[in-house]
């Protein structure tokens, strides 16, 4: 059980002041969050302009370099590049690598960057936001080779909706006999709840900018690090 922090994502620069988009800001969230409790990071490279990218070496040197030892992951998500090309070929230049990265299960190509990743010594952190996209997975000849199974609901804002589309998810796992380490979190408005989900049946979770930007009491977080300690309260058992 750890808590991940998930620093910016997809989020637009008007989500909250301190969304870290440059480096040297992901560097100071990463080290903050790190200070928080995170045990993991999560992030997702942006170029000058401003945009998600796939060219992530800058990002995670520099990271690794202020929190050496930490865990590094980025996404592989297809919207970053609009391409399958585009986005196998930017993997295959990476030359710092992060421990891990998350792919989409939902997403075509995602067998394909699976088995780039492996290639290149990269861990997969596999995610499933659907019964379907699990049983896509299950469906893998090789499913059982990824660092950890990902559980994260972003498009079902509704909590019951949310809660019962997880709990397939994780019966299909169950059934199938799965035997990797689940890390489950939810988005916006199921942020919270989810949080104290994964702590009561002892899964990883994550927090941070990308996923919400308000604390268990409703107020806006002041940044990362305040999510991250919140969410790292709730896993110690201290009432939030």
């Amino acid at each position: 059980m750890i808590v991940q922090a998930c620093i910016n994502g997809a989020r637009p620069s008007d989500f909250h002041p301190l969304l870290p988009l440059t480096i040297d800001a992901m560097v100071r969230d990463a080290a903050a969050s790190v200070a928080a409790g995170a045990a993991e990071l999560h992030v997702h490279p942006r170029g000058a302009d401003g945009k998600e990218s796939l060219a992530v070496d800058g990002t995670v040197g520099a990271i690794r370099r202020a929190c050496p030892g930490t865990l590094i992951g980025v996404s592989t998500g297809a919207w970053i590049e609009g391409d399958r090309e585009k986005t196998r070929e930017a993997i295959r230049r990476w030359r710092v690598l992060p421990d891990y990265a998350s792919v989409n299960l939902s997403e075509d190509d995602a067998p394909g960057v699976m088995q780039l990743l492996r290639q290149k010594g990269v861990g997969i952190e596999v995610g499933l936001a659907s019964v379907a996209d699990a049983q896509r997975y299950i469906g893998l000849d090789d499913h059982e080779r990824v660092f950890r199974v990902l559980i994260e609901l972003d498009d079902e804002q509704d909590l019951q909706r949310a809660c019962d589309i997880a709990d397939g998810i994780i019966k299909a796992l169950r059934d199938s006999r799965v035997n990797r380490p689940i890390l489950l979190h939810g988005f916006d408005d199921t942020v919270w709840p989810f949080v104290r989900s994964a702590r009561e049946r002892r899964y990883s979770t994550r927090i941070g900018l990308e996923d919400g930007k308000h604390l268990p009491d409703g107020t806006i977080a002041r940044d990362n690090a305040a999510l991250v300690t919140a969410a790292v309260a709730i896993f110690r058992g201290h009432s939030i």
